[in-house]
């Protein structure tokens, strides 16, 4: 639906306050070091969010905005949010707006392009604000001290997802529609595989990038070619899976979501999904902000990191086509990633090209920081990272 024509961003309001004089200087805020309060003296943590994507999107940030939401309604919190903002100068504006309109002290910067330039340059601008940004990897003595990252293992739930996939598939030929060859994409797309082959090592998957986070046109051409070529279960690491899941469920084939619940677009093909659960982060975040606690005095962490066991992530529903046995093969995964039995990255594993990327007796936990690097797809996965 077209917005009003008298509607204004929270970009355009800022720059017609400046225009007009209405800011002299920019607000700094103080006091966030030893307390959460705003400006002005109040007791009200404020915090601001910013997606890259609309709110409804049935993926990455309407996970988001539902971690946003359940903060609604806690006593002595305040939040403003601001949603399709590109990776452009246009954050700064709207992080800018957040500060000095809302009183914010917290700014939660919710996709990967936001990090560098544009949260570093404004962590160095605020240096009483803290940035805290899912996906980047803060790095000590290197980035501004006000500035963390938290992300999650969500790549536990694609291995749960790949299970579900090799029972369901009759053809064994999997498909995955990736936005950029990163490394956060590039893991869930061999933690899927490796989910699927430690039930059926024949298992392969067929990786296509689109290239940007969000290209309907090109996500549809992907998931038409594979359906054409065979393959019986898509899933995706896109902003928005709705294409994705739509046209596998139009072409009557499976597939398993991402990001948020997309079961009711494909009620026969949806298999089950790998959800975040940013409301037990955004929650966390909120009760060690409220405790006086900081990036800047240590009382919180620079780098937040948890998957199954910490509450980070969900599994969706089994859909009506998952078996039993399906369903008891998911479970137990699950289980014995909670419990640290099952390591996904654990020894011999070669890439596609035939290299050995994790050697033999080895085991790469989740929070080695090879993960956070990885360039390489792994063995049976039909594509490139080139």
């Amino acid at each position: 639906m077209r917005k009003p024509m008298f509607q204004v961003t929270r970009r355009q309001a800022i720059r017609g306050l400046l225009a007009t004089g209405a800011f002299g200087l920019t607000v700094k805020l103080s006091g966030c070091s030893n307390s959460p309060t705003a400006a002005g003296g109040s007791d009200t943590l404020t915090a601001g969010f910013i997606y890259v994507g609309p709110k409804d999107d049935y993926g990455y940030n309407q996970a988001h905005a539902e971690g946003r939401a359940s903060l609604d309604g806690l006593d002595g919190v305040k939040t403003s949010e601001e949603a399709s903002v590109p990776e452009t100068n246009a954050v700064q504006e709207s992080i800018r707006s957040m500060i000095d309109l809302d009183g914010a002290t917290a700014i939660f910067a919710t996709s990967f392009g936001y990090f560098d330039p544009h949260v570093l340059a404004l962590a160095k601008d605020f240096p009483e604000v803290q940035f805290f940004h899912c996906g980047g990897l803060y790095q000590e003595s290197v980035h501004p001290n006000n500035v963390g990252s938290y992300f999650g293992y969500i790549d536990e739930a694609q291995y749960v997802a790949g299970v579900v996939a090799a029972h369901t598939s009759t053809s064994k030929r999997l498909g995955f529609i990736g936005a950029k060859p990163i490394p956060q994409v590039l893991r869930n797309v061999n933690s899927f595989t490796l989910g699927a082959r430690s039930i059926d090592p024949s298992a392969t998957t067929q990786v296509i990038f689109t290239g940007d986070w969000a290209d309907p046109v090109r996500e549809a051409e992907a998931a038409n070619s594979m359906a054409d070529q065979g393959i019986d279960v898509l899933t995706c690491h896109v902003d928005s899976p709705k294409v994705v899941i739509e046209t596998a469920e139009r072409r009557g084939i499976f597939a398993t979501g991402y990001h948020a619940n997309q079961a009711e677009l494909a009620p026969q093909g949806y298999l089950t999904g790998a959800e975040w659960d940013w409301s037990t982060v955004y929650k966390n975040y909120v009760s060690l902000l409220q405790e006086g606690k900081t990036l800047m005095n240590g009382g919180i962490p620079h780098l937040v990191r948890g998957g199954f066991k910490d509450g980070f992530l969900k599994l969706s529903p089994f859909g009506p086509a998952v078996s039993a046995s399906a369903q008891q093969a998911a479970e137990a995964a699950q289980a014995q990633l909670i419990s640290g039995e099952l390591v996904i990255y654990k020894g011999e594993i070669k890439d596609n090209q035939g290299k050995t990327v994790v050697a033999g007796g080895k085991e790469l936990g989740q929070t080695a920081i090879e993960l956070e690097q990885m360039n390489w797809l792994a063995e049976r996965v039909m594509g490139s990272v080139g």
